[in-house]
Parts: structure tokens; C-alpha cells; sequence
């Protein structure tokens, strides 16, 4: 018995993405003199011709999808008065296309035959969501992240520039990118779970990527919206309790036994940060009156331009400080890290105690200290981007998880 031909499983994938698409566009044609003029077997024979054509000549692929446009071209001049649109003519040439592609990239054309399929089926809710669900303001800044993420981060260079050699344009810029994220996620939750619960929420996942990012972007909501301010630095609070935790597990990757030491002031941060965040959670719940988001934007992008240039002025302040102080004492070094990321701090301190550099009982001390000063940094932040309500909450929570660390590293 001879064996198949491997092409034939080709064109039976070819095959099978016509048949898909094409019985979504089927169901979807109507009936009568105003159905639309291709269904499943159309569909399923352009994709075999895509198939078969690219098998033969590829010149002869171009002339069929030369053929292809010309009459579905045709058929939307003769029905143009019925305003039919062009998504079955665009996809009846697309899949001709795909049927092609399944020649040389079977798994390529079939995971685009379905992406097609999917687009198709999801006309309804798609359309309604642009339509009845999303506001202007909101599409406009949609926009706004999708082409400072798709089109602008691509170009920015990837170099440290600057006072110090201490900017990166890139990472400013993902930054930028970051805040504006945090800020479109806590409009969704604002809008699916309310205020009280979704701000909240946001901060505690969205501290554990950057707590400095999300103070930032709770502030600018707080600041537009002042019914929001005690939801804002619930979450804007609870952000710090995501720092502790991401803080211990850091420590339990690379060295456990360092985290033995802090085990209690880490404990003592994160309790103290959690209950006075759960009191202005539950504060926030009990007064706050509901918020309208329908007028409100996603995210500032102005709010996120300036974020981006206070840690610019913080890296070159710590890219200064160790060009004028050197590396002569461990605490200096981590006080400078603590002001950028702790954890930054954490790692660097934890590696030494893997050389036996350092003991673990003696990166206590700068491990704090980087905590410490990064709270300097969370509270420039909230004064910057929030209400002075808003900073007062937030640098009150601050203060009491230091003294809550300090007390605990001093009485165990």
C-alpha cells in the first residue's frame, strides 16, 4: 500500500478552515433576494482553489485572487443599494488566502481560520460593546495605550542617557505604559464592582508588578473623581501590602534564611498595612455615594507623563548620590536602591549573604532601610499625583507599616 501523499492532509486542513468559516457565514447570510451570495460550499471550495492553486503555480495564486476580488467586487456593486457591507467579500478573499497558507503552515492558517471565525460570530457583542458599552472618551483612550504601547514604545531607545548615565528612555516610557494600564483596570473594576470593592482590589494585584506605579495611578483617579479618594487609598494602601508580600517571597526563592531575621518586621508591616487598608476600605463602603465613571476618563495621560518624570528625578538623584558617596557602606547603597524598588534593594543585599559576603543578620538592616526609604518614595507620589485628602491617608498608612517594621525588628 502506497503512502499518502503528505499534501493531502494540507488540503484537508485548507478544506476544513473553508467549511468553518464558511458555515459562520452561512447562518449568517439571510434568505431570499437579499441573502448574501457566499455560504459554507462557496467558502469551502475558494479555500481549496487557494490550496490547489499555490500546489501548482504560484503565479496562478494571484491570478485567483485577482479572480476572487473581481467577483466579489461585482457582487457588491450589484447589491451596493442595499448597503451589504464588505465583510463576507473581504473574508471570501482572506480565505482563499488561508486555504493557500495551509500548503506551507498548516497550524499558521488554521489558527487564523478560527481567529476569522471568531471575529465573524462575535459581530453582535462586538458592535454592542463599541456602540452601547464604551464611551468616546474611553475609545479615545484606548487609543492613546495602544499606540503608546504598539507604536511609539517600539521606537524609543533602549540606552541610559542623562545626568549619571541614569535615564532610560524605555523604561520611563513602560512606566508611562504601566500607570496608564493601572488606571484602565481600575476603571473596568470601577465600573463592574463599583468603587468601594474594585479600587481595592485593583491596588492589592496591581502592587505586585510596581506599588509606587499604582499610588500614582490611584492618586490621579482620586484626584478626578474626589468621591473616590478613601476607595483610591484603600487601594493605593493595600498596594504596600503586595510589596511586603512580593518582598517575602523573594527572599524564600533566593535565600530562605535571610528571611528568617525579618520574618517578624515583614509580618508587622503587613498586618498593620492590611488592617488600616481594611479600615478605609471599610470607611470607603460605608460612606462613599455612588460614583459616575460615564464622564470620567480611563486613565490620565498627563498624570502618567509626570509619574514618569518624578522617577527620573529620583534615578538620577540615586545614580548621584552613589557617584558622590561610592559604594563605602551597604546601608548607603540600599537607601539609593530602596528609592527606585525595594525589592531591586532586597535581591542585591540577598546575594551577598549567598557569597557569605554579608551574614543574614547584617542585611536586616539594609533590607529596612531600602523598605524605609521606598515609602519615602510611595508618599512623594501621593502628595504629586492625588488629592491632599487622598496623600494624608496614604502617608498615614505609610508611616504606621515603618513604625510597625522598626518596632518589630527592635523588640524581636
Amino acid at each position: 500500500m502506497h503512502d499518502l501523499n503528505p499534501l493531502w492532509l494540507n488540503l484537508v486542513v485548507a478544506l476544513g478552515i473553508g467549511l468553518l468559516i464558511g458555515a459562520e457565514r452561512e447562518r449568517s447570510k439571510g434568505s431570499g433576494p437579499d441573502r448574501s451570495p457566499a455560504g459554507i460550499r462557496t467558502f469551502a471550495i475558494a479555500a481549496m482553489l487557494g490550496g490547489v492553486s499555490i500546489m501548482l503555480y504560484e503565479w496562478l495564486l494571484f491570478v485567483v485572487v485577482f479572480g476572487v476580488i473581481v467577483f466579489t467586487a461585482t457582487s457588491y456593486y450589484s447589491r451596493s443599494n442595499q448597503d451589504p457591507g464588505l465583510t463576507t467579500e473581504i473574508a471570501l478573499v482572506l480565505t482563499v488566502i488561508l486555504g493557500s497558507l495551509a500548503i506551507s503552515d498548516m497550524a499558521l492558517a488554521a489558527a487564523l481560520g478560527v481567529m476569522l471565525a471568531i471575529l465573524l460570530a462575535a459581530k453582535a457583542p462586538m458592535h454592542g460593546f463599541v456602540k452601547h458599552v464604551i464611551t468616546q472618551a474611553e475609545l479615545n483612550d484606548l487609543l492613546i495605550l495602544a499606540a503608546a504601547t504598539l507604536i511609539i514604545l517600539p521606537i524609543v531607545p533602549n540606552q541610559f542617557i542623562g545626568p549619571f548615565a541614569a535615564i532610560n528612555l524605555r523604561y520611563l516610557w513602560l512606566i508611562v505604559i504601566f500607570v496608564m494600564l493601572i488606571g484602565a483596570i481600575s476603571h473596568i473594576a470601577l465600573r463592574l464592582l463599583g468603587g468601594r470593592i474594585g479600587l481595592p482590589i485593583v491596588g492589592l494585584i496591581s502592587g505586585f508588578i510596581s506599588s509606587v506605579a499604582t499610588i500614582g495611578s490611584m492618586g490621579a483617579r482620586a484626584k478626578a473623581a474626589h468621591e473616590l479618594t478613601s476607595a483610591a487609598a484603600a487601594g493605593a494602601l493595600l498596594s504596600s501590602l503586595s510589596t511586603i508580600a512580593q518582598l517575602a517571597l523573594l527572599l524564600i526563592a533566593i535565600h530562605p534564611a535571610t528571611l528568617k531575621p525579618l520574618l517578624w518586621p515583614l509580618i508587622f508591616g503587613a498586618v498593620s498595612i492590611a488592617l488600616y487598608g481594611g479600615i478605609i476600605t471599610l470607611r470607603s463602603y460605608r460612606n462613599q455615594t455612588t460614583a459616575s465613571t460615564s464622564s470620567t476618563n480611563a486613565f490620565s495621560l498627563v498624570s502618567a507623563l509626570k509619574f514618569a518624570c518624578v522617577i527620573a528625578i529620583v534615578l538620577i538623584a540615586a545614580a548621584g548620590l552613589k557617584v558622590w558617596f561610592g559604594q563605602a557602606g551597604l546601608i548607603m547603597a540600599s537607601a539609593v536602591a530602596g528609592l527606585v524598588d525595594v525589592h531591586a534593594a532586597a535581591i542585591s543585599v540577598t546575594t551577598l549573604t549567598l557569597t557569605d559576603a554579608i551574614s543574614t543578620q547584617q542585611a536586616v538592616i539594609p533590607i529596612l532601610v531600602a523598605l524605609t526609604v521606598n515609602s519615602v518614595s510611595k508618599s512623594i507620589m501621593a502628595v504629586v499625583s492625588g488629592s491632599r485628602l487622598f496623600a494624608v491617608y496614604v502617608i498615614a498608612g505609610l508611616c504606621i507599616q515603618i513604625a510597625a517594621v522598626w518596632l518589630a525588628w527592635w523588640w524581636f
